[in-house]
Protein backbone atom coordinates (compact mmCIF):
# COMPACT_ATOMS: atom_id res chain seq x y z
CA UNK A 1 0.00 0.00 0.00
CA UNK A 2 0.90 3.33 -0.66
CA UNK A 3 2.20 5.75 2.19
CA UNK A 4 -1.03 7.53 2.08
CA UNK A 5 -3.32 5.14 2.76
CA UNK A 6 -1.40 3.27 5.68
CA UNK A 7 -1.49 7.18 7.19
CA UNK A 8 -5.29 6.53 6.82
CA UNK A 9 -5.80 3.15 8.43
CA UNK A 10 -3.30 4.31 10.99
CA UNK A 11 -6.02 7.58 11.45
CA UNK A 12 -8.82 5.37 11.90
CA UNK A 13 -6.85 3.38 14.66
CA UNK A 14 -6.24 -0.01 12.75
CA UNK A 15 -3.52 -2.43 12.99
CA UNK A 16 -0.57 -1.82 9.64
CA UNK A 17 2.60 -3.28 9.03
CA UNK A 18 5.92 -0.93 8.35
CA UNK A 19 9.57 -1.30 8.08
CA UNK A 20 11.70 -0.40 10.88
CA UNK A 21 15.74 -0.85 11.24
CA UNK A 22 15.73 -4.58 10.66
CA UNK A 23 11.87 -6.08 10.26
CA UNK A 24 8.81 -4.94 9.70
CA UNK A 25 6.84 -3.69 12.78
CA UNK A 26 2.99 -4.45 13.41
CA UNK A 27 1.93 -0.48 14.96
CA UNK A 28 -1.36 1.47 15.74
CA UNK A 29 -2.41 4.54 17.24
CA UNK A 30 -1.01 4.08 20.96
CA UNK A 31 -3.75 6.56 22.18
CA UNK A 32 -6.23 3.92 20.73
CA UNK A 33 -7.07 1.46 23.38
CA UNK A 34 -9.20 -0.52 20.72
CA UNK A 35 -6.06 -0.54 17.92
CA UNK A 36 -4.06 -1.75 20.77
CA UNK A 37 -6.09 -4.72 21.77
CA UNK A 38 -6.93 -5.31 17.99
CA UNK A 39 -3.19 -5.62 17.43
CA UNK A 40 -2.23 -7.86 20.95
CA UNK A 41 -4.83 -9.93 19.51
CA UNK A 42 -3.04 -10.38 16.03
CA UNK A 43 0.04 -11.24 17.38
CA UNK A 44 -1.48 -13.24 19.68
CA UNK A 45 1.15 -10.67 22.09
CA UNK A 46 0.05 -11.12 25.87
CA UNK A 47 -1.29 -7.74 27.40
CA UNK A 48 1.42 -8.06 30.62
CA UNK A 49 4.60 -7.76 28.14
CA UNK A 50 4.10 -4.12 26.67
CA UNK A 51 4.84 -2.18 23.91
CA UNK A 52 7.31 -0.73 22.34
CA UNK A 53 6.65 3.33 21.06
CA UNK A 54 8.93 4.14 18.28
CA UNK A 55 9.18 7.85 16.56
CA UNK A 56 11.27 9.82 15.05
CA UNK A 57 11.76 12.79 16.95
CA UNK A 58 11.14 12.89 20.85
CA UNK A 59 8.40 14.96 20.73
CA UNK A 60 5.86 12.31 19.91
CA UNK A 61 7.26 10.21 22.62
CA UNK A 62 7.18 12.56 25.64
CA UNK A 63 3.40 11.90 26.40
CA UNK A 64 4.78 8.67 27.82
CA UNK A 65 7.65 9.33 29.97
CA UNK A 66 7.78 10.50 33.26
CA UNK A 67 9.69 13.78 32.30
CA UNK A 68 10.04 14.38 35.94
CA UNK A 69 12.66 10.96 36.84
CA UNK A 70 14.87 11.74 34.39
CA UNK A 71 18.14 13.99 34.33
CA UNK A 72 20.22 15.60 31.46
CA UNK A 73 22.21 12.24 31.40
CA UNK A 74 19.15 10.25 30.44
CA UNK A 75 17.92 12.67 28.07
CA UNK A 76 21.16 12.90 26.37
CA UNK A 77 21.40 8.70 26.29
CA UNK A 78 18.02 8.74 24.85
CA UNK A 79 18.63 11.27 21.61
CA UNK A 80 22.04 9.84 20.73
CA UNK A 81 22.17 8.27 17.21
CA UNK A 82 23.57 4.62 17.66
CA UNK A 83 25.48 2.12 15.19
CA UNK A 84 22.09 -0.44 15.90
CA UNK A 85 19.38 0.48 17.02
CA UNK A 86 18.53 0.84 20.71
CA UNK A 87 15.31 0.75 22.82
CA UNK A 88 15.16 2.27 25.85
CA UNK A 89 12.77 1.09 29.04
CA UNK A 90 12.00 4.71 30.71
CA UNK A 91 9.58 5.59 33.79
CA UNK A 92 6.07 6.19 32.25
CA UNK A 93 3.90 8.83 32.72
CA UNK A 94 1.34 7.87 35.33
CA UNK A 95 -1.61 8.70 32.47
CA UNK A 96 -0.33 6.30 30.19
CA UNK A 97 -2.63 3.23 29.91
CA UNK A 98 -2.08 -0.76 30.92
CA UNK A 99 -2.37 -1.62 27.81
CA UNK A 100 0.69 0.19 26.66
CA UNK A 101 2.88 -0.57 29.92
CA UNK A 102 1.88 -4.24 30.58
CA UNK A 103 2.86 -5.11 33.65
CA UNK A 104 5.15 -2.38 34.25
CA UNK A 105 5.49 1.51 35.29
CA UNK A 106 8.00 1.91 32.30
CA UNK A 107 7.46 2.11 29.04
CA UNK A 108 10.27 1.23 26.19
CA UNK A 109 10.03 3.32 23.69
CA UNK A 110 12.64 4.32 20.80
CA UNK A 111 13.88 6.79 17.99
CA UNK A 112 13.61 5.24 14.73
CA UNK A 113 14.96 7.61 12.01
CA UNK A 114 14.04 4.60 9.14
CA UNK A 115 12.48 7.18 6.89
CA UNK A 116 8.73 4.90 6.79
CA UNK A 117 8.43 5.73 10.39
CA UNK A 118 9.71 9.23 10.09
CA UNK A 119 6.59 9.95 7.61
CA UNK A 120 4.14 7.73 9.90
CA UNK A 121 4.59 9.78 12.35
CA UNK A 122 4.92 13.23 10.69
CA UNK A 123 2.07 12.69 9.34
CA UNK A 124 -0.43 11.07 11.78
CA UNK A 125 0.64 13.36 14.42
CA UNK A 126 1.51 10.21 16.79
CA UNK A 127 4.20 7.78 17.95
CA UNK A 128 3.50 4.41 16.39
CA UNK A 129 3.59 1.25 18.87
CA UNK A 130 6.26 -1.40 17.19
CA UNK A 131 6.31 -5.40 17.81
CA UNK A 132 7.79 -7.48 15.24
CA UNK A 133 5.36 -8.48 12.14
CA UNK A 134 4.87 -11.89 12.58
CA UNK A 135 2.24 -14.51 13.93
CA UNK A 136 3.93 -16.17 17.11
CA UNK A 137 6.32 -18.81 16.64
CA UNK A 138 7.07 -17.59 12.89
CA UNK A 139 10.12 -15.50 12.10
CA UNK A 140 9.85 -11.65 11.72
CA UNK A 141 8.90 -10.47 8.19
CA UNK A 142 11.72 -8.83 6.89
CA UNK A 143 9.77 -8.12 3.15
CA UNK A 144 6.22 -6.80 2.67
CA UNK A 145 5.68 -9.60 0.81
CA UNK A 146 6.46 -11.68 4.25
CA UNK A 147 4.04 -9.72 5.77
CA UNK A 148 1.18 -10.64 3.33
CA UNK A 149 2.21 -14.14 3.92
CA UNK A 150 1.62 -14.47 7.37
CA UNK A 151 -1.27 -12.39 7.78
CA UNK A 152 -2.76 -12.14 4.01
CA UNK A 153 -3.56 -10.39 1.08
CA UNK A 154 -5.38 -7.69 2.11
CA UNK A 155 -3.30 -6.67 5.47
CA UNK A 156 -2.24 -3.31 5.18
CA UNK A 157 1.43 -2.83 4.91
CA UNK A 158 3.97 -0.15 3.96
CA UNK A 159 5.95 -1.33 0.81
CA UNK A 160 9.15 0.34 1.38
CA UNK A 161 12.45 -1.63 2.77
CA UNK A 162 13.91 -2.43 5.76
CA UNK A 163 16.69 -0.73 7.22
CA UNK A 164 20.31 -1.94 7.24
CA UNK A 165 20.46 -2.88 10.71
CA UNK A 166 21.07 -6.94 11.37
CA UNK A 167 19.28 -7.49 14.26
CA UNK A 168 16.05 -5.92 15.79
CA UNK A 169 16.62 -3.67 18.86
CA UNK A 170 18.28 -4.18 22.09
CA UNK A 171 16.52 -3.35 24.70
CA UNK A 172 18.15 -1.61 28.02
CA UNK A 173 17.16 0.25 30.95
CA UNK A 174 18.10 4.03 30.55
CA UNK A 175 18.97 4.08 33.87
CA UNK A 176 21.11 1.39 34.90
CA UNK A 177 22.21 0.61 31.04
CA UNK A 178 21.72 -2.98 31.89
CA UNK A 179 20.46 -5.42 28.41
CA UNK A 180 17.24 -6.46 29.08
CA UNK A 181 17.51 -7.85 25.48
CA UNK A 182 20.36 -8.41 22.94
CA UNK A 183 20.25 -7.01 19.91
Amino acid sequence: MKLTEIVEKLKQNQVVAYPTEAVFGLGCNPFSQSAVENLLILKQRPLEKGLILVAPELKFLLPFIDESKLQSEHWQRLQVQYERPITWVVPAHSEVPTFLTGRFNSIAVRLCRHPAVQMLCEQTGFALTSTSANLSGALPCQTADEVRSQFGLNFPVLDMCVGSANKPSEIRDLFTQQVLRSG
